[in-house]
């Protein structure tokens, strides 16, 4: 019993409590962006340069996930995708993304990240496969932005008389 004690003592003596530092930095900056807005821009990005890609269904409720895939010449497709890249920065305000070690490339605008790629290896005469994901960090409904919410309304009480 007086070992349990002097070892309950010990470890709170030797504790350090832990600091309040308040709540985390959000993940990102700004309102969050529709998913039809930012397909919109990366589609309209792909397609200036020749690449032309579907939607894919999502498929999955709640999630904020999308899927663009299409097929370019193997030829020019790396080429074509480093220039999609260099244009959705230029004009629709898209950063550089995490670099992921792997031959893919990424961007990040809002709560969205894109991660486009292609195969490398093709047959003759074939066509490239490009697949590009779009993830957010907000698992919820981003098909259109949220709203604010509205402001209680104050009834008055009734007078008295």
């Amino acid at each position: 019993m007086a070992l349990t004690a002097l070892t309950a003592t010990t470890a709170t003596a030797c504790a350090f409590p832990l600091q309040d530092l308040g709540p985390l930095p959000p993940r990102f900056s700004g309102p969050p962006l529709p998913a039809d807005t930012v397909v919109a821009e990366v589609t309209s990005v792909l397609a200036a340069e020749g690449i032309t890609v579907e939607r894919e269904p999502s498929g999955v409720l709640g999630k904020c996930w999308e899927r663009l895939s299409g097929r370019h010449a193997p030829e020019t497709v790396e080429a074509a995708l480093k220039a999609a890249v260099a244009r959705a920065r230029s004009e629709h305000g898209w950063q550089t993304g995490p670099d992921t070690g792997f031959e893919r490339l990424t961007l990040t605008k809002g709560n969205w990240t894109v991660s486009a790629g292609f195969a490398a290896d093709v047959p003759p005469g074939g066509q490239a496969p490009v697949i590009v994901s779009l993830t957010c960090v907000d698992g919820g409904d981003t098909t259109t932005a949220p709203t604010a919410p509205s402001a209680p309304t104050a009834v008055p009480a009734p007078a008295s008389t």
